[in-house]
């Protein structure tokens, strides 16, 4: 009786336990998830920010039409080539952005201050959006890993998620923030 009693006790603790592992691994794929929008959400105000300021008049018109060709890339690329473009509007960003006196500019135009504050906080949310989905898809993974989660198969058949690479360096206007 003693051993139906251990037996029973030790399968309730093991049920809980497999239990709370799957919690916390559907858990993460929800983070992800929400991270992925986030980070999507970032990446979308940083162009229409950078479409914004391509149309201001501010730069001269060979600037504008660069910096305005590589957001639409950025905006329009598919899964396989947006971190390559999102990389290109980031380099082109930089150029824009570094420019001799290109704040001082920017900021004697009506527009031009508010539109500065906007293009550093659209910068710095990719920025820490990318942080943080990376973070969530190291974690997920970490978890997806274990050895539990592999032979019971708590994650189901979902893949790896994939860490979102892009070149997303401040300009040097902007850099206060990492």
């Amino acid at each position: 009786m003693t051993t139906i009693v251990v037996l029973a006790v030790v399968a309730v603790i093991t049920a809980v336990y497999v239990s709370w592992r799957a919690g916390r691994l559907d858990r993460l794929h929800i983070r992800l998830e929400s991270a992925r929008e986030a980070l999507d959400a970032a990446l979308v105000r940083r162009a229409a920010v950078c479409l914004e300021l391509a149309a201001s008049r501010i730069l001269d018109p060979a600037t504008s039409l660069v910096l305005a060709a590589a957001t639409h890339e950025a905006r329009t690329a598919g899964p396989e080539e947006r971190e390559h473009a999102e990389s290109d509007l980031s380099r082109t960003l930089r150029a824009v952005i570094d420019q001799e006196r290109f704040k001082e500019r920017l900021a004697e135009t009506p527009a031009g201050p508010e539109l500065i504050a906007e293009l550093d906080t659209a910068v710095t949310k990719v920025i820490y959006s990318r942080r943080f989905y990376n973070n969530a898809v190291g974690q997920t993974r970490h978890a997806q890993r274990r050895w539990l989660a592999k032979t019971l198969r708590l994650a189901g058949h979902t893949e790896y998620p994939s860490f979102f690479e892009i070149d997303d360096d401040e300009p040097a206007t902007f850099a206060k923030h990492t």
